[in-house]
């Protein structure tokens, strides 16, 4: 994961030093919930939700020539999975519930094509990849447990510029870590740090808005 940062990093500088335009993005929006779930044995397993809930980040953008523009971006949000887990292995095959607490961080290096309808409406696509940070945390006995994980993100929709140097920016995102949830980051006995060793990965899907500010540049 840090060779793989490490190499982001140098395509971003290589990209910064080509660029004519520097933006920061922001963003908030929705995400929906997603169900995650992992069957380890008949009498080992996890059944959950990742609850929906608000997403906000920021975006540093440059904008190369002819090339589009690349983009390191922070995201976070705070939620709960209310889980169902069982694991026989250690008590016997007992049925547990727990309403964890969960935040999810996404590091991302985005590659976004833009496509110019005229000085208002600039519709764009793009990717990213990076990665999730996961903290999980149980109320009920206070043990928390944190992984992290490839992520990869694919993201469409469009700037409207409101004056020369202020878009509103409204998009579709789709986010995903695999392996994300089990096998690293537990539900299991007694919450967190338990035996399961199953896994499921997490998509999430949101609708978002926020505010482009392109920065002006410097004196050549």
């Amino acid at each position: 994961m840090r060779k793989l940062l490490f190499l982001l990093s140098i395509l971003f500088l290589s990209g910064a030093v080509m660029a004519q335009e520097l933006r920061v993005n922001t963003y908030a929006g929705y995400i929906f919930k997603d169900k995650v779930d992992s069957y380890f044995s008949s009498s080992s397993y996890f059944e959950g939700q990742i609850q929906d809930g608000l997403r906000w980040g920021a975006g540093l953008e440059y904008h190369i020539p002819n090339r589009g523009a690349i983009e390191i971006q922070y995201l976070r949000q705070d939620t709960n999975a209310p889980t169902i887990y069982q694991d026989g292995g250690f008590l016997g095959g007992a049925l547990q519930s727990t309403n964890f607490d969960m935040a999810i961080n996404w590091i991302m290096l985005n590659a976004t094509r833009y496509f110019p309808v005229n000085e208002t409406v600039e519709p764009f696509a793009g990717i990213g990849v990076g990665m999730g940070i996961f903290n999980i945390g149980n109320p009920d006995n206070g043990r928390e447990n944190s992984a992290t994980k490839f992520g990869y993100n694919i993201r469409g929709g469009s700037n409207f510029w409101l004056a020369e140097n202020v878009a509103l920016r409204i998009q579709a995102s789709l986010f995903s870590a695999t392996q994300a949830v089990g096998g690293g980051l537990y539900f299991g006995t007694g919450g967190v740090g338990g035996g399961l060793s199953s896994y499921s990965s997490l998509y999430q899907f949101g609708l978002e808005g926020g505010l482009v500010f392109r920065l002006p540049q410097a004196s050549k």
